[in-house]
């Protein structure tokens, strides 16, 4: 018995492709760009930064922990952090709004805040 690729086979392949493609493209066009960082610690905001200017803000986190926020070409990221396991230094650039880097062991939040950001995640009725 010989198995190959027919014609529905394809037709399902392409239409999967077509529809992630689309979905990238819808992705990219309808994202908010972000406009500022906003530095939360232990709740509290602290601070807000435009991603506009490259600039290295000092954040004392809780119980005198110790992170630094880089700006750089618009993208926010975590310079540096004294709590032990560093993974708020491996999330990456975030630049887009509602994208957040948290570090939980300081209780620092950086959170990326775009042109229409209103604050809530869904509004229902």
């Amino acid at each position: 018995m010989h198995k190959y690729i027919g014609r529905n086979d394809i037709i399902l392949m392409a239409s999967i492709l077509a529809v992630s493609v689309l979905t990238m493209i819808l992705l990219r066009v309808f994202t908010d760009k972000g406009m500022t960082a906003a530095v939360y610690v232990d709740g509290a905001e602290k601070g807000r930064y435009p991603l506009t200017e490259d600039i290295n803000v000092d954040i004392d986190g809780y119980g005198g922990s110790h992170n630094t926020l880089s700006i750089s070409g618009g993208k926010a990221y975590m310079s540096d952090a004294s709590c032990p396991d560093k993974l708020c230094m491996h999330q990456g650039k975030v630049y887009k709004g509602g994208q957040t880097i948290v570090c939980l062991p300081n209780r620092v939040i950086i959170k990326i805040e775009g042109e229409n950001d209103s604050g809530y995640d869904a509004i229902t009725r």
